[in-house]
């Protein structure tokens, strides 16, 4: 339906939910308020944390990262594709396409990070707690989070440049609402083995170490409750719920994205755009729920916010 109208032949197409065209503007309307309860939640976790000192804490800390990532995400993505909904205007630029793939990936690259380290502050925490403090020190916390930027530039950095130096000499038609690496490489017209090879390595060194060291520091903080009274037990675990729900939340949707991709060779076109929706904008939306339900210090601040403002 793209061939013969008009579109930028150096310019990807993006789609939004195919076979829904007519319902697009609507569609919209949903999308945009999911963003704002993304924008503002996180937002919110980010302003709490700042003005309470209670909360200057490795663990709120790292929480505060991840929702300025979060953030990050969903702005990297969600304004081009509510513009697709209401304006169908469904052209991305090549350059454009490359930095949303770079943002996209070393984003989430980030957050896969900081969810590792969230996981080392639980396990010192009720692994080691009396050295918890000395351990992670607030200088060692902003090395952390420098080192998660750095990490996730450099992993996937080389991707723009890959995807760079293929022609593209047939359809350019996308199947999602944004660019992605691995959907993008589909539609090159040469070898692009490199470039699947570094993509697959760069994940397993990024996502599998992260997610297999978040596992063994759950299988150490289990051994270490295993040894304490019932009630103490209980009070350890609420205390990882959050952060198990965040990397559960993370997770699941990029694996089942990446599953879509690589397997499911005949399923439907909406089903990679309402997975690859999942992806981005369910942990974003999630997280400072989450955080914010089973937090009583965060509850307790939003609490008394909403109490201020209410007359």
């Amino acid at each position: 339906m793209f061939n013969d109208s008009g579109y930028d032949s150096s310019a990807f197409i993006l789609i939004g939910f195919p076979g829904l065209e007519y319902a697009h503007v609507w569609i919209a309307f949903p999308l945009c308020f999911i963003y704002i309860i993304a924008l503002v939640g996180n937002c919110t976790i980010m302003y709490i944390i700042k003005v309470e000192p209670s909360l200057h804490e490795p663990m709120y800390l790292f929480l505060a990262m991840l929702a300025a990532i979060d953030i990050l995400i969903s702005s990297s993505t969600m304004p081009k594709m509510l513009i697709i909904l209401w304006f169908g205007v469904m052209e991305i630029s090549f350059n454009g396409c490359l930095i949303q793939i770079f943002l996209m990936h070393s984003l989430s690259t980030m957050e896969s990070t900081v969810l590792l380290a969230m996981a080392f502050d639980r396990y010192v925490a009720i692994c080691n707690p009396l050295r918890h403090s000395s351990i992670l020190t607030n200088k060692r916390i902003a090395l952390i989070g420098l080192l998660s930027v750095i990490r996730g530039s450099l992993f996937f950095f080389p991707f723009p440049l890959l995807i760079n130096r293929v022609p593209f000499c047939h359809s350019k038609v996308l199947s999602h609402s944004f660019c992605l690496h691995q959907d993008v490489m589909k539609l090159a017209c040469a070898d692009t083995t490199p470039s699947f090879v570094y993509g697959l390595i760069a994940v397993l060194f990024v996502m599998g170490v992260d997610s297999l060291l978040i596992f063994l520091s759950y299988a150490m903080i289990l051994k270490t409750v295993c040894g304490l009274s019932r009630k103490e037990s209980l009070k350890a675990f609420n205390t990882c719920i959050s952060h198990i729900s965040a990397v559960f939340i993370f997770y699941v949707p990029m694996i089942g994205l990446s599953v879509v991709h690589r397997l499911g060779y005949r399923l439907s076109s909406t089903t990679y755009v309402v997975m690859g929706d999942i992806y981005l904008f369910v942990p974003p939306v999630l997280n400072p729920i989450v955080y914010g339900i089973k937090t009583g210090k965060i509850r307790n601040k939003i609490v008394g916010l909403f109490r201020q403002s209410s007359p």
